[in-house]
């Protein structure tokens, strides 16, 4: 009887995307973002953001990615304006309304940005700590600078 070859190209959860801005497929940092997030990037607008199911990756190529952090860190920018909302990943929640025949309410995202915002709050304040890294303290420039774009503050 022949032996099966393992797959070993199997999908276990969020795929590895390439770079949010060129597309390289060679990437050196992921940031993850809150799911309304999804609205400052571009082509995002056919993506229903509340029916994202947890964080949003984003992955930079090693160029891309000391450009990022300098225009984070040192001006105070955010990037997701030019990064491809296509290249991001992310999972949406199954609909079932279509299978079902029933509405279902909207996902409340609240209790994610909650706890994103204060672990982004968090690391700002530990920005002294060697061991606070320079990819951590660029998220969370970006996380709070997104979640306010919105209007969404600390609780």
């Amino acid at each position: 009887m022949p032996v099966k070859p393992l797959l070993t190209d199997m999908y276990t959860g969020r795929t590895e995307q390439p770079c949010c801005l060129c597309d390289s497929p060679e990437t050196t940092a992921r940031l993850d973002i809150p799911p309304r997030a999804v609205q400052l990037m571009k082509h995002a607008d056919p993506i229903a953001w509340r029916d994202i199911v947890g964080e949003v990756s984003i992955h930079f190529c090693e160029s891309d990615w000391k450009t990022v952090a300098d225009l984070v860190v040192d001006l105070g920018m955010n990037p997701l304006s030019r990064c491809n909302v296509a290249r991001a990943s992310f999972d949406l929640r199954e609909d079932f309304e279509a299978l079902l025949n029933d509405t279902r309410g909207e996902p409340d995202q609240t209790e994610l940005e909650a706890r994103m915002l204060a672990d982004a709050e968090e690391t700002l304040l530990a920005v002294d700590d060697p061991m606070t890294e320079e990819r951590d303290i660029v998220e969370a420039h970006i996380v709070i600078d997104s979640l306010a774009e919105f209007e969404v503050a600390s609780w």
